[in-house]
């Protein structure tokens, strides 16, 4: 397929794609089949696909994998793909990733799990938080993202970048680079380049079982606003002042420092002896 098809593709079901849904369409199939390979697809695996777009990846998905779901919620795509067919091994569900229950599909499929996405910016950031609490059911996922969104979660502590997304993930997965697209492989053509990303759960996990959401409260607080030290942003929270104040000297963080100098594992601790202050 290239852009010409996508266009035929596209006319054929009076369909358009929408920026505001942030529709930019993969359009080279050996370019999927890379991307297949890159994320680690294995013959005997399912895959959960969120944004189908027009069927270019899921097609390479298809030929590697057991079995695919993949979820699309533009209801015109949808019924477009399944006048032109997809490979039997597919299951296609009109769904909204947002809403749909991920670790629901991913027991379903009785075998090893990985997801494959395409994300739009719009919805980017809501699903990655998503997937690292599914980061026990799946093996792992591949993203491709806005370059933008990437270096956010490849960030490191005092850079720009660096900020709430970037330590959950620090805390919890593994982020490693796999591959970047420039804008010439999509339809119609984005303002800006996407990188792949593969993702999967540390080892050795970070946090014990139920901290992920008690560091995430910390963390949004701490990066809500930026121009304040941490001891303001903390001011803010159910903590008492003074509890707080002692949790910092108790975690070596003096009064002036920021939420943006501090590596993830330091907020791990504050959140655990905010946790020991608070009882």
């Amino acid at each position: 397929m290239c852009a010409a098809d996508v266009r035929a593709l596209l006319a054929r079901h009076g369909l358009r794609a929408h920026r505001a849904r942030g529709q930019n369409f993969l359009v080279d199939a050996a370019l999927a089949a890379r991307l297949v390979e890159l994320a680690g697809v294995a013959a005997g695996d399912a895959v959960i696909e969120i944004g189908t777009g027009l069927g270019v990846l899921t097609r390479a998905l298809a030929a590697r994998a057991a079995r695919v779901v993949t979820l699309e919620v533009d209801a015109g795509i949808v019924r477009a793909l399944r006048a032109e067919g997809l490979p039997r091994n597919v299951e296609l569900l009109h769904a909204d990733a947002l809403r749909v229950d991920l670790a629901a599909l991913a027991a379903a499929a009785g075998r090893p799990t990985r997801v494959v996405a395409n994300l739009p910016y719009s919805i980017s950031a809501p699903v990655l938080r998503a997937l690292l609490d599914l980061r026990d059911a799946i093996n792992d996922w591949s993203v491709m993202l806005q370059r933008e969104v990437a270096r956010r979660l490849l960030a490191e502590p005092g850079s720009r970048q660096w900020g709430s997304l970037g330590v959950l993930h620090r805390l919890t997965v593994r982020v490693e680079p796999r591959l970047e697209l420039p804008p010439g492989c999509f339809y119609p053509v984005p303002r800006v380049r996407s990188s792949f990303l593969r993702i999967a759960r540390l080892s050795a996990p970070l946090l014990a079982p139920g901290e992920l959401g008690e560091v995430e409260a910390l963390v949004r607080r701490a990066f809500g606003k930026r121009r304040k030290t941490l001891m303001n942003a903390l001011r803010e929270g159910p903590a008492p002042p003074l509890a707080a104040l002692r949790a910092l000297e108790r975690a070596g963080i003096g009064p002036k420092a920021r939420a943006e100098e501090l590596p993830a594992a330091t907020f791990a601790e504050l959140a655990r002896i905010l946790r020991e202050e608070a009882a």
